[in-house]
């Protein structure tokens, strides 16, 4: 048998990630096992193992090919040379919200993590990834917050811990709500609506 090109293998491990992305999203990750995933790319379990270890290594694989809406958003925020750390917060938060609504394979992934995964064997190390960038993010809001309080911008006795929770519960809630279902509301314009009101209130009159 002759042996697969580059773009053949890529092609297939390609295949591979769409099959166990439309799986994961149908029925849940645990209930899905190799062959699930092998029959629904028409492959074989052996071209399955040729391109990832494991289960584990294909869900890792799944999420770094999506565009996925916390790091995309954290490159932003990072990149922001803004005078206001306020805005750049809110235009952080937004960007998650937009890129979570308009992109079918960023919202697929992030519907799989969210909502869709038991973490459980070899979806545990997935929980830890997502306790790592939330606490990444948590570490980005509290830098802006103290920049913003520094500039006189918010008020002297905020806790910044706090404030930097309540903007993740918040945008996690709306996102995880939405996902629920998407014809409920706007996803953008109500989370939109719903963080100025946060902010607002962290304003110095």
């Amino acid at each position: 048998m002759a042996r697969k090109t580059k773009a053949e293998a890529a092609a297939t491990r390609d295949s591979i990630l769409d099959a166990a992305e439309r799986l994961f999203a149908e029925q849940g990750v645990s209930r899905t096992t190799l062959q699930h995933i092998a029959s629904a790319a028409g492959v074989t379990r052996g071209a399955i193992y040729w391109h990832f270890l494991d289960k584990g290594a294909l869900l890792h694989a799944m999420m770094d090919r999506a565009k996925m809406p916390l790091e995309e958003a954290m490159l932003l925020l990072d990149a922001s040379e803004k005078d206001d750390p306020m805005h750049d917060l809110r235009e952080y938060v937004m960007m998650v919200l937009r890129v979570t609504a308009t992109d079918p394979k960023a919202r697929r992934v992030f519907e799989i993590v969210t909502l869709k995964m038991e973490f459980v064997d070899e979806a545990v190390t997935m929980r830890d990834g997502r306790r790592e960038k939330q606490l990444i993010w948590m570490q980005r809001v509290e830098t802006r917050l103290q920049q913003a309080k520094a500039l006189g911008h918010v008020k002297d006795d905020l806790d910044l811990v706090m404030v930097a929770h309540g903007m993740w519960i918040i945008m996690d809630g709306l996102i995880r709500n939405w996902l629920f279902d998407t014809e409920a509301f706007d996803l953008v314009e109500l989370g939109g609506s719903v963080m100025d009101g946060y902010l607002s209130g962290l304003r110095k009159c």
